[in-house]
Protein backbone atom coordinates (compact mmCIF):
# COMPACT_ATOMS: atom_id res chain seq x y z
CA UNK A 1 0.00 0.00 0.00
CA UNK A 2 1.46 3.35 -1.04
CA UNK A 3 0.56 6.55 0.40
CA UNK A 4 1.10 9.49 -2.29
CA UNK A 5 1.60 13.14 -1.72
CA UNK A 6 -1.65 15.51 -2.04
CA UNK A 7 -2.88 16.30 -5.64
CA UNK A 8 -4.27 20.20 -5.88
CA UNK A 9 -7.29 20.69 -7.29
CA UNK A 10 -10.45 22.55 -6.45
CA UNK A 11 -12.67 19.56 -6.41
CA UNK A 12 -14.00 19.48 -2.72
CA UNK A 13 -15.80 21.71 -0.80
CA UNK A 14 -14.65 23.91 1.16
CA UNK A 15 -13.54 22.39 4.87
CA UNK A 16 -12.76 18.75 3.42
CA UNK A 17 -8.86 20.42 2.80
CA UNK A 18 -7.45 18.02 5.65
CA UNK A 19 -9.54 15.15 3.78
CA UNK A 20 -8.29 15.71 0.65
CA UNK A 21 -4.63 16.12 1.41
CA UNK A 22 -4.98 12.78 2.79
CA UNK A 23 -5.95 11.88 -1.15
CA UNK A 24 -3.96 9.87 -3.64
CA UNK A 25 -5.98 11.31 -6.47
CA UNK A 26 -8.39 13.85 -6.19
CA UNK A 27 -12.03 13.40 -7.14
CA UNK A 28 -13.08 14.38 -10.77
CA UNK A 29 -16.73 15.68 -9.44
CA UNK A 30 -18.88 18.54 -11.07
CA UNK A 31 -22.59 18.95 -9.51
CA UNK A 32 -25.41 17.81 -12.13
CA UNK A 33 -22.63 15.04 -13.78
CA UNK A 34 -24.17 12.32 -16.27
CA UNK A 35 -22.44 9.69 -14.19
CA UNK A 36 -19.59 9.04 -11.97
CA UNK A 37 -17.28 5.93 -12.19
CA UNK A 38 -16.52 5.10 -8.64
CA UNK A 39 -13.36 2.23 -8.07
CA UNK A 40 -12.70 0.53 -4.62
CA UNK A 41 -9.19 2.71 -5.11
CA UNK A 42 -6.65 3.70 -7.32
CA UNK A 43 -4.10 0.56 -8.38
CA UNK A 44 -0.14 0.71 -7.99
CA UNK A 45 0.28 2.04 -11.39
CA UNK A 46 -2.22 4.46 -11.25
CA UNK A 47 -0.91 5.69 -7.75
CA UNK A 48 2.94 6.09 -8.89
CA UNK A 49 1.78 8.18 -12.19
CA UNK A 50 -0.98 10.07 -11.38
CA UNK A 51 -3.53 8.93 -13.51
CA UNK A 52 -6.71 6.72 -12.87
CA UNK A 53 -7.02 3.55 -14.68
CA UNK A 54 -3.62 3.36 -15.99
CA UNK A 55 -2.34 -0.21 -15.49
CA UNK A 56 -1.79 -2.33 -17.81
CA UNK A 57 -4.39 -4.47 -19.34
CA UNK A 58 -7.10 -2.23 -17.50
CA UNK A 59 -9.92 -1.79 -19.73
CA UNK A 60 -11.56 1.15 -18.53
CA UNK A 61 -10.62 3.81 -20.91
CA UNK A 62 -11.12 1.78 -23.80
CA UNK A 63 -14.23 0.72 -23.12
CA UNK A 64 -15.38 3.75 -22.24
CA UNK A 65 -15.09 4.87 -26.07
CA UNK A 66 -16.06 1.41 -27.89
CA UNK A 67 -19.43 2.28 -25.13
CA UNK A 68 -20.06 5.59 -26.80
CA UNK A 69 -19.11 7.32 -23.27
CA UNK A 70 -16.58 9.29 -24.87
CA UNK A 71 -15.57 10.58 -28.33
CA UNK A 72 -12.14 8.78 -28.57
CA UNK A 73 -10.18 6.80 -26.69
CA UNK A 74 -8.79 8.65 -23.76
CA UNK A 75 -5.70 8.29 -22.40
CA UNK A 76 -5.48 7.28 -18.57
CA UNK A 77 -3.41 11.14 -18.25
CA UNK A 78 -6.25 12.75 -19.95
CA UNK A 79 -8.36 11.94 -17.01
CA UNK A 80 -9.59 15.56 -16.30
CA UNK A 81 -11.05 16.11 -19.89
CA UNK A 82 -14.13 13.56 -18.99
CA UNK A 83 -15.41 16.48 -16.96
CA UNK A 84 -16.76 18.16 -20.44
CA UNK A 85 -18.38 15.18 -21.79
CA UNK A 86 -20.32 14.89 -18.02
CA UNK A 87 -18.43 12.19 -16.56
CA UNK A 88 -16.89 12.67 -12.96
CA UNK A 89 -14.06 9.83 -11.09
CA UNK A 90 -14.40 8.91 -7.65
CA UNK A 91 -12.97 6.13 -5.22
CA UNK A 92 -14.66 4.72 -2.08
CA UNK A 93 -10.88 4.11 -0.41
CA UNK A 94 -9.46 7.67 -1.03
CA UNK A 95 -6.35 6.98 1.00
CA UNK A 96 -4.95 3.74 -0.15
CA UNK A 97 -3.88 2.31 -3.33
CA UNK A 98 -3.24 -1.39 -4.62
CA UNK A 99 -5.79 -3.97 -6.00
CA UNK A 100 -8.79 -5.14 -3.36
CA UNK A 101 -6.05 -7.56 -2.09
CA UNK A 102 -4.00 -4.97 -0.61
CA UNK A 103 -6.37 -2.65 0.30
CA UNK A 104 -7.73 -1.96 4.11
CA UNK A 105 -11.60 -1.39 5.80
CA UNK A 106 -9.94 1.20 6.97
CA UNK A 107 -9.24 2.97 3.95
CA UNK A 108 -13.11 3.06 2.77
CA UNK A 109 -15.04 5.70 3.51
CA UNK A 110 -18.64 5.24 2.39
CA UNK A 111 -20.01 7.98 4.49
CA UNK A 112 -17.89 10.37 2.71
CA UNK A 113 -18.98 8.27 -1.12
CA UNK A 114 -22.84 9.45 -0.06
CA UNK A 115 -21.96 12.89 1.01
CA UNK A 116 -20.63 13.46 -2.59
CA UNK A 117 -23.21 11.97 -3.91
CA UNK A 118 -25.92 13.86 -2.37
CA UNK A 119 -23.62 17.47 -2.84
CA UNK A 120 -23.05 16.84 -6.41
CA UNK A 121 -26.02 14.48 -7.61
CA UNK A 122 -25.04 13.16 -10.42
CA UNK A 123 -27.68 11.52 -12.57
CA UNK A 124 -25.91 7.83 -12.12
CA UNK A 125 -23.04 6.59 -9.65
CA UNK A 126 -21.65 3.48 -11.53
CA UNK A 127 -19.44 1.55 -9.45
CA UNK A 128 -16.74 -0.17 -11.16
CA UNK A 129 -16.52 -3.28 -9.51
CA UNK A 130 -18.59 -5.59 -6.81
CA UNK A 131 -16.59 -4.78 -3.98
CA UNK A 132 -16.93 -0.29 -3.46
CA UNK A 133 -20.49 -1.23 -4.42
CA UNK A 134 -20.58 -4.10 -1.74
CA UNK A 135 -19.42 -1.60 0.75
CA UNK A 136 -21.08 0.90 -0.20
CA UNK A 137 -24.43 -0.79 -0.24
CA UNK A 138 -23.70 -3.17 3.17
CA UNK A 139 -25.05 -5.46 1.13
CA UNK A 140 -22.51 -9.35 1.12
CA UNK A 141 -23.68 -10.08 -2.79
CA UNK A 142 -24.71 -7.84 -5.17
CA UNK A 143 -26.01 -8.23 -8.82
CA UNK A 144 -24.55 -6.66 -11.71
CA UNK A 145 -26.56 -3.65 -13.44
CA UNK A 146 -28.62 -1.06 -12.13
CA UNK A 147 -29.44 -1.47 -8.16
CA UNK A 148 -32.94 -0.90 -6.34
CA UNK A 149 -31.36 1.23 -4.02
CA UNK A 150 -30.94 5.22 -4.82
CA UNK A 151 -28.98 7.98 -2.57
CA UNK A 152 -31.64 10.71 -3.35
CA UNK A 153 -32.29 11.24 -7.15
CA UNK A 154 -28.88 9.60 -7.77
CA UNK A 155 -29.34 5.57 -9.39
CA UNK A 156 -26.76 3.37 -8.39
CA UNK A 157 -25.49 0.92 -11.03
CA UNK A 158 -22.94 -2.07 -10.11
CA UNK A 159 -20.33 -2.69 -13.34
CA UNK A 160 -17.79 -5.70 -13.77
CA UNK A 161 -14.18 -4.44 -13.11
CA UNK A 162 -12.15 -3.19 -16.16
CA UNK A 163 -9.00 -4.04 -13.81
CA UNK A 164 -6.76 -6.66 -16.11
CA UNK A 165 -6.50 -8.85 -13.05
CA UNK A 166 -10.26 -9.25 -12.89
CA UNK A 167 -10.58 -10.28 -17.12
CA UNK A 168 -12.15 -13.48 -16.13
CA UNK A 169 -15.19 -11.84 -15.02
CA UNK A 170 -15.05 -9.59 -17.85
CA UNK A 171 -18.28 -8.58 -19.62
CA UNK A 172 -18.34 -5.22 -21.61
CA UNK A 173 -22.31 -5.69 -21.67
CA UNK A 174 -23.52 -3.91 -18.60
CA UNK A 175 -21.31 -0.71 -19.56
CA UNK A 176 -23.60 -0.68 -23.07
CA UNK A 177 -26.19 -0.89 -20.86
CA UNK A 178 -25.32 2.28 -19.06
CA UNK A 179 -24.02 3.64 -22.07
CA UNK A 180 -27.55 3.57 -23.33
CA UNK A 181 -29.00 5.00 -19.99
CA UNK A 182 -26.62 7.58 -20.01
CA UNK A 183 -27.49 9.26 -23.32
CA UNK A 184 -31.13 8.63 -22.79
CA UNK A 185 -32.83 12.08 -21.53
CA UNK A 186 -33.45 12.59 -17.65
CA UNK A 187 -36.87 11.64 -16.91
Amino acid sequence: MRRAPPHPGPLLPKGEERERARYILPDLLAPGLSVVFCGSAVGAVSARVGAPYAGPGNKFWPTLHAVGLTPRRFRPEEWRGLLALGIGLTDLNKTQSGSDADLTQDGDDAASLARKIERFRPRIVAFTAKRPASVFLAQRSVAYGMQERRVGDTALCVLPSPSGRAGAFWDQRPWRDLAMLVARPPR
